[in-house]
């Protein structure tokens, strides 16, 4: 892929047990030779989805390719993880060829499509498609998931959840944002269901949505990958129950540049930092400094009030001795607020 285009993204949803695993399992077997970067929204102590992937002995699925978000459902925590670990594949001296991304079971994926708006990745990634795995029985039994008490469960051990969407609501918002949705497990259904189920389906999915019946997740990459949907670009078209609300809504983002002279005390930048972030609606600085009497350049990193600073190499004879921050948040954003109780 030429180095100028965009790395194409493949957002992958569905209810806990649906098989989106197997499915990546397989797509994994079938890449040819792709470079894959995976990331999965497993949550709590086990990280069961991540271990499994990562040892599943795949020629080309290295460790370091698996990254996973283990601090909560991916939509409601965009800016803490989500958005930090795009940003440390694609500060890769490979970038991949693609990147696939593994929601929890309760993630809202309309938020996370939208949060490829952000300023640092918008340039650099498309979502190339939303693929909604379904697990076909679970449609026929009227339940949706194949296990609503383990999903349940798991919604009660999220922190960080900040939506109570009900099942059947959760269900028409995976359909919603799809591109492609498999239909898994199929072999299981009761003789005579198939049309109903996949009825049951299409009544839920944008007209040019595609239905494919799956076993067991088995999908060729060819068939998940190229879809091409450019789907950050295309919002309006995908229905959300949360259309119109504040609740997740990561997309108008603004960022800005502030550049100041050499610091003589950094603790006292990273607590003032620490303030404005209280004091507005920041997601994001990142940056770093030049210190009185120091020959290395301090690097300084903000999530929300988290903030870390290092020294990471001295500076060159040719570079300036300055202070540059980036500050990232809404589009509100009071950017000459900021820049003056910096500068005071």
């Amino acid at each position: 892929m030429p180095r100028h285009s965009k790395i194409p993204a493949t957002v992958i949803t569905g209810f806990l047990g649906a098989g989106k695993t197997s499915m990546i399992r397989h797509l994994l077997q079938t890449a040819q030779g792709k470079r894959l970067a995976l990331i999965i929204n497993e949550f709590g102590d086990l990280g069961v989805d991540g271990e499994i992937v990562k040892g599943c002995g795949i020629e080309g699925c290295a460790e370091d390719d698996v990254m996973e978000l283990a601090n909560g459902c991916i939509c409601c925590t965009v800016a803490d993880d989500f958005l930090p670990t795009m940003e440390k594949i694609l500060e890769r001296p490979e970038p991949p060829d693609h990147i696939v991304i593994e929601t929890s079971g309760l993630a809202l994926p309309k938020p996370l499509i939208k949060a490829f708006n952000w300023p640092d990745i918008r340039n650099r990634v498309t979502v190339d498609g939303v693929i909604a795995v379904v697990d076909a029985p679970a449609v026929a039994a009227g339940r949706f998931a194949a296990d609503p008490e383990a999903l349940q469960a798991q919604r009660e051990a999220d922190e960080a959840l900040d939506h109570e969407s009900p099942l059947e609501e959760l269900f028409e918002e995976q359909l919603g944002s799809a591109d492609l949705v498999v239909l898994n497990k199929t072999d299981l259904l009761p003789a005579g269901r198939m049309g109903a189920v996949e009825g049951e389906v299409t009544t839920r999915l944008r007209p040019e949505v595609k239905v494919l019946p799956a076993r067991h997740g088995g999908i060729e990459a060819g068939v998940l990958l190229g879809l091409g949907a450019a789907a950050e670009d295309d919002l309006e078209s995908r229905p959300s129950h949360h259309d119109g609300g504040d609740e997740h809504d990561h997309d108008d983002f603004a960022s800005f540049a502030l550049e100041l002279g050499e610091l003589a005390d950094p603790a006292a930048l990273l607590a003032r930092l620490k303030d404005l972030v209280a004091e507005h609606d920041i997601f994001r600085v990142k940056g770093f400094a030049a210190v009185a009497g120091k020959g290395m350049r301090l690097v300084v990193q903000g999530v929300g009030g988290r903030f870390q600073s290092y020294y990471d190499r001295d500076w060159a004879p040719s570079e300036p001795r300055a202070t540059r921050l980036v500050f990232i948040g809404r589009a509100d954003l009071d950017q000459a607020g900021i820049a003056a109780a910096l500068r005071a």
